[in-house]
């Protein structure tokens, strides 16, 4: 049981903050026609999620620590990427479930990849906080800590898309979603501001 409290914990703490994966979710959630259509979002966030944190607890990811030319090509690919996403989705900011701002499953599916795969943050703090972490267990008990900490991303994101789908029925007029929409957009311009930050420093 401590096992499985000790991830679970860990697992909220790095997937509550606002980021651009945790808005981009909700986005989806508001943005489309239904529930369903949100899925491939969720389940990209959700999978990606998964292989991350199944590479840090078995060691593969520790190579992020090791080889720092690898991070700057993470963050320049990433900031490239957020920027491209942040232009996308200012551009078609408009009313929930208008045909400007929602996204078809192939961009959701592309979308959710890059904020999951591409984010340079996300990566490291897999690696720092859940592949660390989890090096204190052995066998059955390492196991249980990935598969909760994975639980709680996917209980995470279809819980956020569902609060994100409650907002988009009652924003009648549209501008709970617009803002929603270019707030996504401004916190991934920031990140990928941050990302260049780090690689010109770097």
């Amino acid at each position: 049981m401590g096992v499985i409290i000790h991830a679970a914990v860990l697992a909220f703490g790095l997937i509550l903050p606002l980021g651009v994966q945790n808005v981009f979710i909700f986005n989806q959630g508001m943005s489309q026609r239904s529930y369903a259509r949100a899925l491939p979002a969720i389940v990209t966030a959700g999978l990606s999620d998964t292989l991350l944190i199944g590479a840090a607890v078995g060691g593969v990811s520790l190579i992020l620590l090791q080889w720092p030319v690898l991070a700057n090509v993470l963050y320049a690919g990433g900031s490239v990427f957020l920027l491209y996403m942040a232009w996308s989705i200012w551009k078609s900011s408009g009313p929930a479930n208008s045909s400007a701002a929602v996204l078809s499953a192939g961009r959701q599916i592309a979308f959710a990849a890059s904020v999951s795969l591409l984010n340079p943050h996300a990566l490291l703090d897999t690696v720092a906080v859940i592949g660390t972490s989890s090096l204190q267990y052995e066998g059955v008990a390492r196991f249980y800590f990935a598969i909760t900490a994975a639980v709680v991303s996917w209980v995470w994101f279809l819980g956020l898309a569902g609060a994100g789908r409650l907002v988009g029925r009652t924003d009648r007029t549209g501008r709970i979603s617009i803002f929603f929409n270019r707030l996504s957009a401004v916190v991934m311009v920031g990140m990928a501001g941050m990302m260049l930050w780090k690689l010109i420093v770097s």
